[in-house]
């Protein structure tokens, strides 16, 4: 499952994820970077992507450009013609590939199911729907502005008007139970068409939910063992549905991947674009952390002015290994520990591969180096104690 590098196509791909910063509400979990606004100048705003997609096409240089993802925010809010300008910018900057996923990520509220075709027709051709929950109550708990029924409908459009359609959802939320999550899950996967987004809900520093939890006042979330029985059961019924983890919280049908994740925990080039969006590009044998500005007016202004990214660091050599040991472990096909090594021959010693091997943490064939999937549920302490060796 490994992409062969090239001149123009580094190891892991190339791709393009493009930030839409802009929500209709700000969900309590949600730390993404999105802001609600109630007035959009969209074609200053397109005219600001475009051109910064010129401006990273210039640095890079020719490419085969693998994916586009538009992300945010909420995506779907964009008009289906700023979405077009963005992808026929993409198509002069970069050789989009005959292939290409396009993917655009959608909630499933009727005013964005309404413009599925329109968005179809502009070149996006797989939608990610934030479902997150399958009934009311808990999308109340959530933030979220749509009911389940109305997600369940957007669904049913999104699968008229695209051939690949993914959906999330949020586990672990308030009150549920197990048998909730068995039933929810269960009809989840009857729905599924190649790719679902499985999370357990985690409260973030700077979120609503944060502060309710601070406060005494977000009642009801599982324990640890409970968290951890609703983790295995999503195991057991995805892997019985053909949709194993490809990913610590992503299952596909084989083929079904999300290709531009994919190039993210393959460690791979990528370029990113709007509101603080992050990059890693390679230029001349070296690798470069790219941000842009965070705030959304500061970005628009910086971009107009001529550049848009506040970062522009050079990687080290162990900011690499420790990088693409934190992303490569994510997957189920794990890594290349001659890549590794390459980049650090400190990371990953042989010595700690093994105690992880005796203890199941770690599988290795060859040089593939992957978690298992008891390793995969303690995958941060898997990552430390394999990146401890790093002069970080």
């Amino acid at each position: 499952m490994t992409d062969a590098a090239g001149p123009d196509r580094p190891e892991g791909g190339f791709g393009l994820y493009l930030h839409w910063p802009f929500c209709a509400a700000k969900c309590p979990y949600c730390d993404f970077n999105s802001h609600v606004v109630r007035d959009i100048d969209e074609d200053r705003w397109a005219r600001a992507l475009e051109a910064e997609i010129a401006r990273v096409a210039e640095r890079t240089g020719p490419r085969r450009l693998d994916t586009i993802f538009f992300g945010g925010g909420t995506p779907s809010l964009m008009e289906p013609d700023t979405v077009r300008r963005c992808l026929d910018a993409a198509r002069a900057a970069w050789d989009l590939a005959p292939d290409a996923e396009i993917t655009l990520e959608a909630n499933p509220g009727s005013v964005e199911a309404g413009r599925f075709r329109a968005f179809a027709a502009a070149g996006v051709n797989r939608v990610s729907l934030g479902v997150q929950a399958l009934n009311d109550r808990d999308l109340r708990r959530l933030g979220r502005i749509h009911g389940a029924a109305e997600a369940r409908h957007a669904f049913d459009i999104a699968r008229d008007a695209f051939d690949r359609v993914s959906f999330d959802l949020i586990y672990a939320r308030q009150e549920q139970t197990l048998d909730d999550w068995r039933a929810e899950l269960t009809e989840a996967l009857a729905m599924a068409v190649d790719h679902l987004s499985l999370y357990q809900l985690t409260i973030e520093r700077g979120t609503a939910f944060w502060d309710r939890a601070r406060r005494g006042t977000l009642r009801g979330l599982p324990d640890e063992d409970l968290s951890a029985d609703m983790y295995e059961l999503t195991q057991e019924l995805c892997d019985a549905a053909g949709r194993p983890a490809y990913e610590v919280s992503n299952h596909a049908v084989p083929g079904g991947e999300s290709r531009h994740n994919l190039i993210y925990w393959r460690y791979g080039d990528y370029a990113g674009i709007g509101p603080g969006a992050h990059g890693r590009l390679t230029s001349n044998g070296s690798k470069r952390a790219v941000a842009a500005w965070r705030n959304p007016g500061a970005w628009l202004e910086q971009a107009e002015a001529g550049n848009g990214d506040r970062i522009d660091d050079a990687l080290t050599a162990q900011d690499q290994a420790a990088e693409y040991l934190m992303m490569g472990l994510r997957l189920s096909e794990g890594l290349d520990v001659d890549r590794l090594h390459a980049l650090d021959a400190n990371a990953a010693p042989e010595a700690r591969i093994e105690s992880l091997r005796e203890l199941g943490l770690v599988t290795r064939d060859g040089s593939r180096l992957a978690a298992t999937r008891q390793g995969r549920m303690v995958l941060n302490q898997v990552i430390a104690d394999l990146a401890s060796d790093l002069d970080l």
